[in-house]
């Protein structure tokens, strides 16, 4: 099983507080290792009012908070049913598991935060095979040569025309093979 981004329908106005008690009760019945992120995605908007600068944090999808996770069935019961999730978006309802969100569109999510999908250190190391999945090298395999965490990229060496090439990739880019 591997893990995945999941939408969940939460009260509006309460998705800091579903946050905090999914994450307390993925603790509490030992499902770390099956609940592992959840989100509320925000944006940080400047306002000026009366010729001062304010920085606002407004919710980007009210009522709604991103869940990585491997769907397992006790995963899906324990999210299902922590207080304040009305659901789960891409299910149909009637005791179907609901579909992940594909790895673009977590991405264009995350990455408007700031954030990015994989974990560099966690999840992403020197020397880990990654495929890539957007731009002009599209659906190739490379070994990761270097990491830089402040730019969000990663030099990776692929293999063209028999010959390692040396490509720096964001991200947004890759994912694990």
């Amino acid at each position: 099983m591997q893990k995945e981004w999941y939408v969940v329908n939460t009260y509006s106005g309460h998705e800091s507080k579903v946050k905090e008690k999914l994450e307390m009760r993925a603790s509490s019945m030992g499902m770390e290792d099956y609940i592992l992120r959840v989100v509320v995605p925000e944006q940080t908007e400047v306002e000026i009012k009366d010729g001062v600068k304010k920085e606002k944090v407004k919710k980007m999808f009210p009522g709604y908070i991103l869940v990585e996770m491997v769907m397992t069935d006790e995963a899906w019961f324990v999210v299902r049913n922590t207080p304040g999730v009305t659901g789960f978006i891409g299910s149909s309802g009637k005791g179907a598991k609901p579909f992940p969100l594909t790895p673009s569109e977590v991405d264009k999510i995350l990455g408007s935060m700031g954030m990015s999908r994989l974990e560099i250190g966690n999840n992403l190391n020197i020397d880990d095979m990654v495929k890539v999945i957007g731009g002009p090298f599209a659906n190739m395999y490379g070994k990761v040569k270097n990491i830089n965490m402040e730019e969000q990229k990663l030099e990776v060496a692929l293999d063209l025309f028999g010959q390692e090439t040396i490509v720096e990739l964001g991200l947004t880019e890759i994912e694990q093979a």
